[in-house]
């Protein structure tokens, strides 16, 4: 095997873990999101968040973490659609917010 062979074999065992490994954090921030949503009573829509940042940033202890903001949209009343966030830092969901938003029927 030569160098070059180990080292696309390096590159592509990396691309898989870290797609992997990226899904599985996309995924508990989902599963927060709809939490989130229906605890605000609001209506998660298209059952996704999109990534929207990726950085470096450290936790309280200083150690150096991967710092993530994802997007989604919900709505209140079925008409209009607004923005919410998620902010990761590492494995913990660091805060969650929702813009400004008309209550929906019933409120």
């Amino acid at each position: 095997m030569t160098l070059g062979t180990l080292f696309w074999l390096f590159t592509l065992g990396f691309a898989a873990w870290y797609w992997w490994r990226a899904k599985a954090i996309k995924d508990t921030v989902l599963a927060a999101a709809k939490t989130y949503c229906k605890q605000m009573d609001v209506m998660l829509l298209d059952d996704a968040v999109y990534s929207r940042g990726l950085w470096f940033k450290r936790d309280r202890q200083g150690r150096l973490r991967v710092w993530r903001r994802y997007l989604f949209e919900f709505t209140s009343t079925g008409e209009e659609r607004y923005l919410g966030r998620v902010i990761m830092l590492g494995q913990r969901i660091e805060h969650m917010e929702l813009d400004p938003h008309r209550f929906g029927p019933g409120h």
